[in-house]
């Protein structure tokens, strides 16, 4: 089956900056940036920065004598980037073929996109070209489906109502979930690795339903979705994820792989 890219139209990227981001991707950017030390005066670059909150968040950080730069494939996406932070820079372009100078970053990172590349170990090749000889690459991603069993429900309960296609889809998330395989690409693409390691969070929404329109809305899945298909997906999750629910909240832990690396 095809690689799955994530290409979003403008009403998805949207969705995704208004839904996705504060419900998921915006407790994940600290925690990257801690782990690169990300600082005053450094030049960073944001790869697969998406609508920017991973940019946004080290903006902060490197204050008026550092820079960010924030690239993505996808024109939605930047479109709402722009919006947002309209001070950065963003810059179209291929992961796997950044139209950016060699040894340019003290910083390169990438969270929650490394899976979507047709070649990770391309991309990774790039980031430590584009990182300066003593400069840090640093990646967070999923981690495994099993580690995460809230999502394993509903990739199940996904499959059943819209079939293998949209299983494919939504397991992307997980498809390099395993750390030392990352670590491995890393190597491959000639980084040397100083920290792997699994690192938890939270999934934290309104309700089940809320989880069900943001994983469907904010990603492709929701334009392929029958209404029928959509009707049945949120019945059964409503049961299967009971148990991760408190007076209406559902919350859940979240297990995510970190490494950080440096040119070899």
């Amino acid at each position: 089956m095809a690689q799955e890219t994530f290409q979003l139209s403008a009403e998805v990227a949207e969705a995704y900056e208004a839904a996705f981001v504060p419900t998921f991707f915006a407790q994940w950017a600290p925690r990257l940036l801690d782990a690169a030390a990300v600082g005053d005066g450094q030049r960073v670059l944001d790869v697969a920065c998406g609508t920017g909150i991973v940019a946004r968040t080290a903006a902060g950080r490197v204050g008026p004598s550092g820079s960010v730069v924030g690239l993505d494939l996808s024109d939605a996406m930047l479109t709402v980037a722009r919006r947002v932070a309209p001070d950065l820079n963003w810059v179209q372009g291929d992961a796997a073929a950044m139209p950016l100078p060699a040894g340019s970053f003290d910083t390169v990172v990438s969270q929650m996109a490394l899976m979507f590349f047709p070649d990770p170990v391309a991309a990774l090749r790039e980031m430590k070209r584009v990182a300066r000889p003593h400069g840090t690459v640093a990646v967070l991603i999923p981690g495994a489906l099993e580690a995460n069993p809230p999502y394993e429900l509903f990739v199940d309960i996904v499959t059943r109502h819209a079939g293998a296609a949209a299983r494919s889809l939504v397991t992307t998330y997980f498809a390099l979930g395993d750390l030392a395989g990352l670590s491995g690409h890393c190597e491959s693409a000639g980084l040397s690795v100083t920290t792997a390691t699994t690192v938890v969070g939270e999934s934290r929404f309104g309700s089940v339903d809320e989880l069900c329109t943001v994983e469907i809305d904010s990603t492709p899945l929701g334009e392929r979705l029958s209404p029928a298909a959509r009707a049945g997906i949120l019945t059964d999750c409503r049961s299967a994820l009971a148990q991760w629910t408190t007076a209406g909240d559902l919350r859940f832990p979240f297990t995510s792989n970190l490494v950080v690396a440096h040119p070899g």
